[in-house]
């Protein structure tokens, strides 16, 4: 890891310490068999990924660092976990997009320098309409990421007929920094309040739990270790 970089992340590992009173380890581990993770599709060879941080449609406008492949890691209860959710949604006619998995420590760190750079704003149409970038930092990008640990996936609904899937309104886009984002926010339509309701039961069914401020954001907690991790995704 360049030596900026891994500057940078002890910062934000000590920052998050303000909130947690320790910061997370940081794990040695350099390979995702060492971290414990596995390849959402060695268990769901189907399931539909749009790995938004791979590539440029995302809210820093670029591919970011540590994202060398468009792949899904998850620690392996995690993976399992998710899974019997897609299998469960299938018999439903439903299906999962996955938007991220696992996120390497470094990624988060490239989070945190692009919200401290109030020059650069060329994503605020669609992703922070209605607040400044200076917001943006602590409440919408964390400096430290549960992504890290291997066991939060953020994902959407589909709805399946004929063998096509089309992705449900579930009233924002991806990474939308605004309260309409909140899982119960009041504004949504009554169908986009179904739609996010039923993604929410089929993966509560195995154990997620749903970050209320994102209705696309899950955390498995029986998976997550202490330690974060920043192998690379390749």
């Amino acid at each position: 890891m360049p030596l900026k970089t891994l500057g940078l992340l002890v910062f934000i590992l000590s920052f998050g310490a303000v909130a947690t009173d320790a910061p997370p380890p940081l794990s040695p581990a350099r390979t995702m068999s060492d971290a414990g993770m596995v390849d959402i599709r060695s268990l769901a060879p189907a399931i539909s990924e749009d790995m938004k941080y791979a590539g440029t449609d995302n809210f820093t406008g670029k591919v970011v660092e540590g994202y060398g492949a468009p792949k899904c890691f998850l620690r392996t209860q995690a993976a399992q976990a998710l899974a019997k959710v897609e299998a469960s949604l299938q018999k439903q006619g439903y299906a999962l997009q996955l938007w991220d998995c696992y996120r390497p420590a470094r990624a988060v760190a490239a989070f945190v320098r692009w919200a401290s750079d109030l020059s650069e704003a060329s994503t605020k149409a669609a992703h922070y309409p209605n607040l400044g970038k200076d917001k943006l930092l602590g409440e919408y990008i964390a400096p430290v990421s549960g992504h890290s640990r291997g066991a939060t996936v953020d994902l959407t609904l589909m709805k399946c007929t004929a063998g096509q899937c089309k992705p449900l309104d579930m009233g924002t886009p991806f990474d939308f920094f605004d309260p309409l984002a909140h899982t119960a926010d009041p504004r949504i339509t009554p169908k986009q309040k179904a739609n996010r309701a039923r993604l929410l039961k089929a993966m509560a069914a195995e154990g997620f739990t749903n970050y209320p401020q994102e209705w696309w954001h899950y955390t498995l907690p029986a998976a997550a270790p202490p330690a974060v991790y920043d192998v690379p995704i390749l």
